[in-house]
């Protein structure tokens, strides 16, 4: 990379406990890291413009760990993290860059975050919606990008508004206007671009949720992987390496998560 990021990069990769011939099993059964990358969380991930390869924070986070676990890595792009989730059925990936949600848990055992990102909700300038209890009313409509953690997340909470789903987080502004939907939900890094380009829309109060974004593999994958996917996250978290590649990718607005002394629950 030549880059101080690039650098800390390769030296979390070489610091601490190598991985043992167990973990790399579980982690990498071919011989390569498959990494699923979410590119619909623009924060996170998006397609290089030249190469049309995938670029981002959870690109050098999965090179990190591919290091550290002394095989090649081999990145598996979806357009949305519903389309990742589909993927575990095909075995098609070994660790994923996704949100923690419960209802993905039940088949992917996550690390602890190692970013927080702000879901927001949208509206017009003209809206009557000002709190977020405006929003749980009947009548009100709201658009989401089908499958995100956020989309989920409204899916357990909101009891009276409808949710409409469209295929990408992308396209969730654009069908708010075309299709006179009342709220627009999504990342907040996102929305706030998508008004850069759509006037007369504004932000609901603060953050409706922290979406917390961790490292998955599937749940039935050995004790001695998940433990040492664990590991990683917090030695890439406390050595300094997600904050420097956040900055590296001129990424504001992100946290960097909190350490955490033992796996999470479940894990």
């Amino acid at each position: 990379m030549g880059s101080a990021a690039g650098s800390r990069l390769k030296n979390a990769a070489a610091a601490g406990d190598a991985a043992s011939p167990a973990a790399v099993a579980a982690l990498a059964p071919g011989g390569v890291l498959r990494a699923a990358i979410n590119l619909g969380n623009p924060v996170l991930a998006a397609r290089d413009a030249a190469s049309g390869l995938p670029r981002g924070v959870s690109v050098d986070l999965a090179g990190a760990l591919a290091r550290r676990l002394g095989v090649p890595l081999e990145t598996v792009p979806y357009d949305t993290a519903g389309k990742v989730v589909e993927g575990l059925a095909a075995r098609a990936w070994d660790v994923a860059f996704l949100a923690i949600d419960p209802a993905r848990a039940v088949d992917i055992a996550y690390t602890a975050p190692y970013v927080i990102i702000e879901g927001v909700f949208v509206v017009r300038e003209s809206s009557v919606i000002e709190r977020h209890a405006d929003v749980d009313r009947r009548g009100v409509r709201v658009v989401v990008g089908a499958g995100s953690a956020y989309d989920l997340y409204l899916t357990r909470t909101l009891r009276h508004a409808t949710i409409v789903r469209v295929p990408t987080s992308a396209e969730v502004v654009d069908a708010f206007v075309a299709r006179a939907f009342d709220v627009a939900a999504g990342v907040r890094q996102q929305m706030e671009g998508d008004m850069d380009r759509v006037p007369g829309l504004r932000i609901v109060g603060e953050r409706f949720m922290a979406i917390e974004q961790a490292i998955g593999t599937p749940r039935d994958r050995a004790a001695e992987g998940v433990g040492f996917l664990h590991a990683c996250v917090e030695a890439m978290k406390a050595s300094g390496v997600v904050a420097d590649v956040l900055a590296r990718h001129g990424i504001d607005g992100v946290a960097v998560a909190p350490p955490a002394a033992v796996p999470p629950r479940g894990l």
